[in-house]
């Protein structure tokens, strides 16, 4: 599976809650385009959005994920091992985790949640750190890949501005595993230089995909007093 992803792009199929576009046939459709304009692989969220992108993506990678607020928390990505089984359940190949190393609200631990997936779901672990600590510590636990995910949108990171090249490169250098680089790719000339650092594959989200997002930065230059 990660051999079919490598030096690949991923494409980040998600929309906002709220928006229209936050349907799972829309996100279908959406990752269906990705792959037949030649993404190797999609990355969705919430188990009916992975499970209509497998319907209409039989045979490619999914990453899947379901974002979930825990009281108490800063943990949402897939923080707790019934989040991973819904996923799993849904048709995703491999399941992407918060790989910080923030409380998860119960008695989950990267120790514990990594190794669970995979021997009681068959499933491949991509692990979202924030820093090179987490991601030793996930890739420890028995990760399958690592990512540059949460880098800059951690309180720990908060003062740090994606790509995290730098921890991208941390990550080549210092771990056995893939190592993804996601968050913060803009342009296929950032897309590039990932590959150039040695990422394995990278997703791109926002760019490609965040229709709502876009709208919101054009619409911020127009004077709201004018209307036609």
């Amino acid at each position: 599976m990660l051999e079919n992803l490598q030096h690949g792009l991923i494409v980040s199929c998600q929309a906002p809650v709220g928006s229209p576009l936050h349907d799972p046939s829309i996100v279908a459709a959406m990752a269906q385009a990705a792959v037949i304009g030649g993404a190797k692989g999609v990355r969705v969220d919430t188990p009916a959005h992975v499970r209509a992108t497998r319907e209409k993506l039989p045979d490619t990678p999914i990453i899947g994920l379901w974002k979930q607020h825990v009281p108490g928390s800063e943990v949402y990505i897939t923080p707790h091992f019934e989040d991973a089984r819904a996923i799993a359940d849904a048709g995703a190949d491999i399941i992407a985790i918060d790989a910080t190393l923030r409380d998860r609200g119960n008695a989950d631990t990267l120790q514990t949640l990594i190794p669970r997936i995979g021997d009681e779901l068959g499933k491949l672990v991509m692990a979202d750190a924030d820093s090179i600590e987490g991601a030793i510590a996930a890739a420890q636990a028995g990760a399958d890949c690592v990512g540059t995910t949460l880098y800059g949108y951690t309180s720990q990171t908060q003062h740090l501005s994606p790509p995290g090249w730098d921890l991208l490169q941390q990550l080549v250098e210092q771990l056995e595993i893939p190592a993804i680089c996601e968050g913060g790719i803009a342009s296929p000339d950032m897309a590039e230089t990932a590959l150039q650092l040695g990422a394995h594959a990278v997703v791109v989200g926002g760019a490609i995909t965040g229709i709502d997002l876009k709208i919101q930065a054009f619409q911020a230059v127009f004077p709201q007093s004018r209307r036609i």
